[in-house]
């Protein structure tokens, strides 16, 4: 059973950073992780995927440079490092887990085990 536990979303101002946290349970390295955000009124979008394993992550083009996802698998975990953060980037963020068939999709409706979500709020 995939448990994820999200936790260090919070308010920032512009041209700040935070780090985002997800604690992983019941995974293997076959399956991929990511972090999606959804805004306000918005659908959900994937921000940045990765394989539990071993793989190049992909970005989403609004947070290439900004954003790095990186895993330990010491202690299970996901991270997502924001810099550069700008009022755009405000969104409940998730992170999610799928197993992996052939590759590690973007989209949120391919993946079934979510996190409860964490906030991040930018302010000019």
């Amino acid at each position: 059973h995939v448990q994820l536990v999200e936790s260090g979303g919070g308010s920032v101002q512009a041209g700040g950073s935070l780090k985002l946290s997800c604690a992983l349970r019941g995974y293997t390295d076959e399956y991929c992780i990511g972090w999606f955000r959804q805004a306000p009124g918005k659908e959900r979008e994937g921000v940045a995927i990765t394989t539990a394993g071993s793989g190049s992550p992909s970005y989403a083009d609004s947070v290439k440079g900004r954003f790095t996802i990186s895993t330990d698998n010491a202690t299970n975990t996901l991270y997502l490092h924001m810099n550069s953060l700008k009022p755009e980037d405000t969104a409940m963020y998730y992170c999610a887990a799928k197993y992996r068939l052939f590759f590690c999709p973007s989209r949120q409706q391919e993946y079934k085990h979510w996190g409860q979500g964490t906030q991040v709020t930018v302010s000019t």
